[in-house]
């Protein structure tokens, strides 16, 4: 986690006795992510490849948790940990490390972590997954069967939204209660008060929690993975009536709405939703105002990517912290579009999301660069007024935290 340029709160200004400590919650699928880096080729069938790197942090909806954190939101996150040495390591890495509200997440007895294995290379990655459903939390007595029969389960997009939609999803029971054995019976009947909710949608399933939280106040940002079903339907997305912004890729978004253009496909998508966002890949993000028809598009940075895991939690991140500060939409794109491109110069999913200082120390860098199009740096000139005068030196390195090893 960056500590290195502290304070900085995007919603200060904002801030009010009345509003509710958490500014964004989600729920879903933490896993162990064990990253190989410095690989030079796809590994090839009967041979043993070496990786000239290795690194581990909490991943799945950790890399979105983690990213909003960084950011400087105040995050809560429900999910279900194991209760082996991966999961209090994750656990703690969440709550120790990057300083996330857990009170939301149980650690279930005798349920063993997800774990995905990573490897990238060539500025693409091939992962490996295993895990089982985590079991529902024990029934709270007086519950009514129909609040018991409520699972909470989200599906975490484990792809970046901004490659091409075969990425994996990853789908898991969302997780209530507290690290005692009694379960905390808030969610998902009764999720926390937040500015903002995030969900990931999927075809023919409806959360409860979704509709709790929209009805409190909270603001819904969502995505959606691959239909397997081939459908293609918008009202098979029956939480996509309660969310505030809807933020598919180009792909996604085009097969959706039954366009040939991702532009009109967004347009298409504004008259479902107040935001629609669709991701462009490396020709940036198109997003549209449903509320005022206002239209806007960031091209991307142009960047060499080491590893795009989480760069699309990322993206997700930038775009809500910039809704909540209430910025010009454009500026929401061009943030979230750098946040990503930040991220992506690192190795693995929650270790990549940028903080403050990353952004600090980039965006005093680049102004330095003698061959920058002064057009394009003014894209982002509403950085000065959310930076310090002074950053750490440019290019910043994370120190890569691997299981194993003792204070």
């Amino acid at each position: 986690m960056s500590t290195d340029t502290p304070g900085i709160d995007p919603l200060l200004a904002l801030r009010a006795p009345q509003d509710p400590a958490c500014d964004v919650f989600l729920t879903g699928t933490v896993f162990l992510d064990i990253i190989f880096t410095g690989l030079d080729s796809a590994p090839v069938r009967g041979t043993e490849s070496w990786a000239r790197g290795m690194g581990s942090s909490p991943g799945g909806v950790a890399n979105m948790a983690t990213a909003l954190a960084r950011l400087g939101l105040h995050t809560s996150l429900a999910a279900a940990f194991g209760d082996d040495h991966y999961g209090e390591y994750c656990w703690d890495a969440l709550e120790q490390g990057e300083g996330i509200d857990l009170s939301m997440s149980r650690t279930v007895p005798g349920w063993h972590s997800p774990v995905t294995v990573s490897m990238a290379y060539e500025g693409e990655r091939t992962m490996v997954s295993h895990g089982h459903e985590a079991p529902a939390p024990a029934a709270v007595p007086g519950q009514a069967a129909t609040d018991q029969a409520a699972t909470g389960q989200a599906a975490t997009d484990r792809t970046a939204t901004d490659q091409a939609a075969t990425g994996q999803a990853a789908t898991g029971q969302a997780a209530t209660g507290q690290t005692t054995a009694a379960p905390n019976p808030a969610f998902p009947q009764c999720p926390p008060r937040a500015r903002a909710a995030i969900a990931s949608l999927v075809p023919g399933r409806s959360e409860p929690w979704v509709a709790t939280a929209a009805r409190h106040g909270a603001l819904i940002f969502a995505d959606v993975g691959w239909d397997e079903t081939g459908r293609w339907d918008l009202d098979a997305l029956p939480d996509l009536a309660h969310c505030e912004a809807f933020l598919p890729n180009a792909e996604e978004a085009m097969r959706y709405t039954r366009t040939d253009c991702p532009r009109a496909a967004a347009h298409a998508l504004a008259e479902r939703v107040p935001l629609a966002v669709v991701t462009l890949g490396a020709e940036g993000a198109y997003a549209v105002d449903g509320r005022t028809g206002a239209a806007a598009q960031v091209p991307a940075i142009e960047v060499e990517a080491l590893d795009p895991t989480g760069a699309g939690d990322v993206f997700v991140a930038g775009f809500v912290t910039g809704t909540l500060a209430d910025w010009p939409l454009a500026d929401r794109l061009a943030f979230a579009g750098l946040t990503a491109a930040l991220s992506v110069q690192e190795f693995g999913g929650s270790l990549s999301a940028p903080g403050w200082a990353e952004i600090a120390a980039w965006w005093q860098r680049i102004r330095t660069l003698d061959d920058q199009d002064p057009t394009a740096l003014e894209r982002y000139a509403f950085l000065e007024e959310l930076l310090p005068t002074t950053a750490r030196a440019w290019p910043l390195r994370r120190a890569v935290p691997t299981i194993g090893f003792r204070q």
